[in-house]
């Protein structure tokens, strides 16, 4: 990237005002998850990789912390765990689906 993009994007954003830097914050959120069909199922997944929020919701869910994830998957930064989490929070039903889904599926390869 660019450093002085960066840098002004970074001033761009201090400047806001605090309503206008909530809705910044909820909407870079919202680009932070993406669904693309024919990529991972076509399930919510981080950024434009292929790691998918339920793996990653599942996986905190088992014990892992946010160093062991970012660790795991070096293309990830904290705030796309946080973006994770936030979807999640918001999307509870179809996170909770896809893992109970997943693990049934485990349960029964291991048979």
């Amino acid at each position: 990237m660019n450093p002085q993009l960066a840098t002004s994007l970074a001033e761009a954003v201090s400047a806001l005002s605090i309503e206008d830097f909530q809705a910044f914050q909820a909407d870079l959120l919202g680009h932070m998850v993406q669904k693309t069909p024919g990529v991972a199922g076509g399930h919510a997944c981080i950024r434009n990789t292929r790691i998918a929020v339920w793996t990653l919701i599942s996986l905190a869910q088992q014990g892992l912390d946010e160093t062991a994830l970012i660790r795991n998957f070096p293309g990830l930064t904290p705030f796309d765990l946080l973006a994770a989490r936030v979807y999640y929070q918001t999307h509870p039903g179809e996170i909770d689906t896809l893992m109970a889904s997943h693990h049934s599926e485990e349960a029964w390869d291991a048979v």
